[in-house]
């Protein structure tokens, strides 16, 4: 795949304000037969009132562009710090929603699950632990994606790496991906009916060079031989938040060989740079990258790239 140019995209979320620090972004989308299932989170930016992650949504479109909402949360609801990424699948009752969150008691990020009928139905009530802290031995895990391949759901999850790293305040701020005191590469956890999963470590290390801080796997989409894999990679804490595009591909989705070298794939001309988040469909011989973008005056938004498969 040659790199896209993220600026051509077409608009899908913008932010609440044109300003560093307002986000609309962290898309996974589901493809159904009859429509697009799109969810996302707005941010705002650290202040006094220390907003970030405020509100999630799962939205719906029958073209993949023009989404509408059909459900919501905040983070006042949870009574957590932030919220980041959710991953929306079905299974043979309905649907069940990953969802990624600060917990309140202890500052980790931490990955429950949710089952309903309908996709407009999650119940926050019946919310379960899937992956935390504890039961994976990091200090957090977050930004589930979650692959069905066969029998086996595959969770590919950002953790912060315990260890020496590890500082007795790292916790302080409830993100340990923003003070710099460990790395954040991508694991994977395993189970046979979407509830029940074994932490198997990880399987995208952080590189050497652009993604030496994080390396965060985004979307997988199978191919002949093997898979493809979008993520996410920075240098340092400084670059938290605005991360850049690489790709790698896997022929057994536990070890993996990146295609972008030392330098990210895909790149935003304006500001960080950033283009993060990339979850990937292919569709009508297509594709269909969405991914959240910076733009000139530091915001982020929501975009949608379409590809030719060569």
């Amino acid at each position: 795949m040659l790199p896209f140019d993220p600026t051509q995209g077409t608009l899908i979320l913008t932010p609440e304000l044109a300003e560093p620090g307002y986000w609309a972004g962290c898309a996974g989308v589901l493809r159904e037969a009859d429509r697009f299932v799109l969810t996302y989170r707005e941010r705002r930016p650290r202040g006094a009132d220390q907003e970030r992650g405020w509100r999630c949504a799962i939205a719906v479109s029958d073209d993949g562009e023009k989404f509408t909402d059909v459900w919501s949360v905040e983070k006042r609801e949870l009574g957590t710090p932030s919220m980041e990424r959710f991953s929306v699948v079905p299974f043979e009752g309905g649907y069940r929603l990953y969802l990624s969150y600060v917990d309140p008691v202890d500052n980790r990020w931490r990955v429950d699950a949710i089952e309903s009928a309908t996709i407009e139905g999650f119940d926050l009530a019946r919310c379960t632990p899937v992956l935390t802290a504890a039961s994976t031995g990091t200090e957090g895990v977050k930004d589930p994606y979650v692959f069905r391949s066969g029998p086996v759901t595959y969770l590919f999850a950002s953790f912060a790496a315990a260890g020496a790293f590890a500082a007795p305040d790292a916790h302080g701020t409830a993100d340990i991906y923003n003070v710099g005191v460990t790395t954040c590469p991508t694991g994977v956890a395993t189970s046979l009916n979407g509830r029940d999963f074994t932490w198997q470590g990880e399987v995208l290390p952080v590189g050497s060079t652009w993604d030496s801080y994080q390396a965060r796997l985004n979307s997988i989409v199978p191919v002949k031989g093997g898979y493809v894999g979008f993520y996410d990679g920075s240098s340092s804490a400084e670059e938290n938040y605005e991360e850049r595009c690489g790709i790698a591909v896997s022929g057994d989705l536990f070890t993996w060989k990146r295609l972008s070298g030392d330098t990210p794939w895909v790149t935003s001309p304006w500001g960080t740079g950033s283009v993060r988040y990339v979850d990937a469909l292919v569709e009508d011989g297509e594709w269909w990258l969405y991914y959240e973008l910076t733009r000139a005056d530091g915001a982020h938004e929501l975009r949608l790239a379409r590809v030719p498969v060569s």
